[in-house]
């Protein structure tokens, strides 16, 4: 072990309140991507709103909770690693959840019929995408099983690809059979939004990867 992570042992005990955060987050984020997949599903609109209200409860909890993680690095001198991949990852994770919370927002707003694949299978993707992201944040407190780290990041790449190519077929499908013009804009700003969604949890993942190279 070198000098540096030694030194980083000693002094993780006073910094769990980092750890219990970040968890606390991924915690949220992977309800929320469940949750957003529940959306999708409900066709009922009065249900669908209640499901939308857990989704934005869970996303003003994260905001709280970004807001304690900014407080701590403020105020701690000692800190697991470095300040600046604390703030990123911290800032991605949150971004996250503006987003899930930003697809389930837009889909109440616009009234749309959600009995849609591409949204079906992005809301598969980022329910995914969100597990992944717990198991990797929640293996940082240690970084013991460096394994279950990277395989989470393999996992969280392919689910962006895959976002990827959902997104382009599902636009290429929306051109080819909705003829209303407003429809076709309100279902594509969401396939948008969801898509960025896929793009955050890589982010993180990326994020994430340059905390382990450094430290594990």
């Amino acid at each position: 072990m070198s000098g540096l992570n030694s030194f980083l042992k000693i002094f993780m005990p006073k910094n769990a309140v980092f750890f219990e955060l970040f968890e606390q987050v991924a915690e949220n984020l992977s309800i929320m991507g469940t949750q957003l997949k529940a959306v999708v599903a409900e066709h009922d609109i009065d249900k669908r709103v209640a499901l939308i209200a857990v989704i934005e409860d869970l996303e003003h909890q994260n905001d709280d909770l970004t807001h304690n993680l900014f407080t701590e690095l403020g105020r701690n001198f000692i800190t697991p690693f470095d300040r600046e991949d604390i703030h990123a990852l911290a800032t991605s994770l949150d971004d996250i959840a503006d987003y899930i919370y930003g697809s389930a927002k837009k889909m109440n707003f616009y009234r749309v019929n959600t009995n849609d694949m591409g949204m079906q299978k992005f809301a598969e993707l980022i329910e995914q995408g969100c597990q992944q992201i717990k198991i990797a944040v929640t293996q940082l407190r240690d970084m013991k099983n460096i394994k279950a780290i990277t395989e989470a990041m393999i996992k969280i790449n392919s689910i962006e690809n895959q976002a990827d190519d959902v997104f382009d077929m599902s636009i290429e499908r929306l051109f080819a059979i909705e003829e209303n013009a407003k429809e076709v804009i309100k279902i594509r700003e969401i396939y948008q939004v969801m898509e960025l969604a896929t793009d955050k949890c890589e982010d993180a993942s990326n994020v994430i990867e340059s905390i382990i190279i450094k430290y594990a």
